[in-house]
């Protein structure tokens, strides 16, 4: 016990556990590293591109010197290959940073009954607080950060059933009451791969009202064949309350320099720039980050292994006479009976699972796509733990 008072909240504060790494299995297993893959984060089998490689090579001198802190030249061309401006960005350590700073900005209230704004519209009338929490509204098996967050902030989080493992829309408006501040939806969902069709989402945008706060997540949009573009709502300065999350942890490759972001309203961006950290995005990221971007032929490709990675799992996964839930990202969940059991005998021989306990589905295993080898191995790996090889 520490010898001094700590925020109460953290008392039943959950710890994320992340995908296990390479190296820990390989010195646990006593295999060699290279022996190893790794199907349990979503990570780009890919890698990086190489023109993200070679701009962090000729980075590498000038690490003695503080990031541009306000990553000019990569709000640039962001803005430009979105046709948006700068003032519509707000970058994150990994949008998982981005997601902490909204709890900053609408839960993290004062009590006694103080007065705020609910919307710079007249109309809208202002959120007053008598010593209730504020509440944050998801969808079960959302990603596991929103709760986190939600509970360091102290606030309720007011979680809705899943509809055939996704979101039910209509479910989380009727959830909707005074306190609620914040409402998360992925699109596609992490951990299920599930996604919402583009009316039902356009309605539900339309229908939250204006003082409520929507972070919609679109960490893995480039994975989708014909996503809603709310980009234009954007452009427009429409929706002051709608954030898109964004990242290039996936499709981009880069998961291990943690950079991701968000697209608003000028005015919601503003508010979020006052929370973020000075130099929160790193030189390498950022080098990365902006050649990236010039490099269409690595997520061409990424998009053409992915799509034909999900369709031989989905085929392997019928032969076996498995349930698996149809995905749109780079991952696919798959229920093997016995989740925690399956995944520690596929890691024995090699291949690291995403266990789905902690997501309240433990009989489930959630697989990253991989190259074709890895898909391949990973499935004679699940067969064999299955007793089905």
């Amino acid at each position: 016990m520490l010898p001094f008072p700590i925020n109460p909240v953290l008392k039943d504060l959950p710890v994320y556990q992340p995908g296990r790494p390479i190296e820990e299995v390989a010195r646990e297993l006593g295999l060699p590293a290279e022996s190893i893959i790794k199907m349990a984060s979503n990570e780009n089998p890919l890698g990086p591109s190489r023109l993200a490689l070679k701009a962090m090579r000729e980075t590498l001198p000038k690490l003695n010197l503080y990031p541009d802190g306000s990553a000019f030249y990569l709000k640039q061309k962001l803005a430009a290959k979105l046709s948006l401006t700068p003032a519509n960005l707000i970058l994150g350590n990994g949008s998982n940073e981005v997601i902490e700073l909204l709890g900053h900005l609408v839960l993290d209230y004062p009590e006694s009954g103080t007065q705020h704004p609910a919307s710079s519209s007249e109309s809208a009338s202002p959120i007053t607080h008598h010593a209730t929490r504020p509440e944050v509204i998801v969808s079960q098996y959302c990603f596991a950060v929103y709760p986190i967050v939600t509970a360091l902030f102290g606030a309720e989080l007011i979680e809705i059933p899943a509809k055939n493992f996704g979101h039910d829309l209509d479910a989380m408006l009727a959830a909707i009451t005074p306190e609620t501040r914040l409402i998360f939806v992925a699109n596609p969902n992490n951990p299920t791969g599930t996604i919402v069709s583009n009316e039902q989402l356009s309605d539900f945008i339309n229908a939250v009202p204006e003082n409520i706060l929507l972070a919609l997540d679109e960490a893995y949009i480039e994975f989708m064949d014909s996503p809603l573009d709310l980009l234009p709502t954007i452009r427009a300065g429409q929706e002051k309350n709608l954030l898109l999350m964004r990242t290039f942890s996936k499709i981009y490759g880069l998961a291990g320099l943690r950079i991701g972001y968000g697209i608003g309203n000028p005015e919601l961006i503003t508010e979020l720039e006052k929370i973020r950290q000075p130099f929160n995005i790193n030189a390498l990221a950022q080098a990365a980050a902006l050649a990236a971007l010039d490099d269409t032929a690595h997520v061409e490709k990424t998009r053409r292994v992915n799509s034909r990675g999900l369709k031989f799992l989905a085929r392997a996964f019928r032969k076996l006479g498995l349930e698996f839930v149809k995905s749109a990202a780079n991952f696919i969940l798959v229920k093997v009976g016995d989740g925690q059991s399956v995944f520690t005998k596929m890691q024995k021989t090699g291949v690291i699972a995403r266990p789905m306990a902690g997501y309240g589905l433990p009989e489930w295993i959630r697989i990253s796509v991989g190259t074709p080898k890895q898909n391949a191995r990973a499935l004679t790996a699940l067969a064999e733990a299955l007793g089905k090889s």
